[in-house]
């Protein structure tokens, strides 16, 4: 058989669900800015929360800032993938998006917490959960006073969750560290895991 008509040995890649996870304060959301802004091929799924926005969130691009209400009936009618409780407010995950992105053959991406993520992969193993960290906690405390969106009382909860997210590390797939000033590198790892996840040779299909 000439090599002009031997059959592709790559085999077909299936679309994947990238959960992105990790500490509060290790920089999730920037990450995730980095990615869009490089062109990365992912559908960003954006996460549903009754939370009260923070000064420069828009709704519909760094959360859907819902009611109680509206998300309770959401978990009720059963259309949210995961939802979580975290620091007295709900989170959830949209399922339809998640669906519409993989049945688009799409590369979907969601940002949740460690709790969130846990359920993910108990819900759907075939997803890979990466954690993002700083490279200690002593800058994430750092990190966490200098963005000063959390009153003392809640900085230090946020600081003592930290340290009981930390055992949850082996349920993950991936760890990328999110250094000061090395955006581009905690990006360009994101990249090369999702990318050498699509080279695998068997690849799962996901069902949610």
């Amino acid at each position: 058989m000439s090599r002009e008509t031997h059959p592709s040995l790559r085999p077909p890649a299936r679309p994947l669900l990238v959960v992105l996870s990790g500490l509060s304060g290790s920089g999730k959301d920037v990450v995730l800015n980095g990615l869009r802004e490089s062109g990365f091929p992912l559908e960003f799924i954006i996460t549903l929360t009754t939370r009260p926005r923070r000064p420069g969130e828009k709704d519909g691009e760094h959360y859907h800032f819902v009611s109680a209400q509206e998300f309770q009936e959401r978990r009720e009618s059963d259309r949210l993938l995961e939802y979580a409780q975290v620091y007295g407010n709900w989170y959830g995950v949209p399922r339809e998006a998640v669906q519409q992105a993989l049945a688009g053959g799409k590369d979907a991406i969601v940002k949740i917490d460690v709790q969130g993520a846990a359920t993910i992969k108990r819900k759907v193993p075939p997803a890979i959960l990466i954690f993002l960290a700083p490279p200690s906690l002593e800058d994430l405390a750092i990190r966490l006073r200098e963005r000063r969106t959390e009153a003392p009382a809640d900085l230090e909860l946020r600081l003592a969750t930290a340290e009981g997210e930390l055992d949850k590390l082996p349920l993950f797939d991936y760890i990328v560290i999110n250094r000061r000033g090395e955006l581009e590198r905690a990006v360009a790892d994101v990249e090369a895991i999702i990318t050498a996840e699509k080279c695998r040779v068997s690849q799962k299909e996901i069902s949610l």
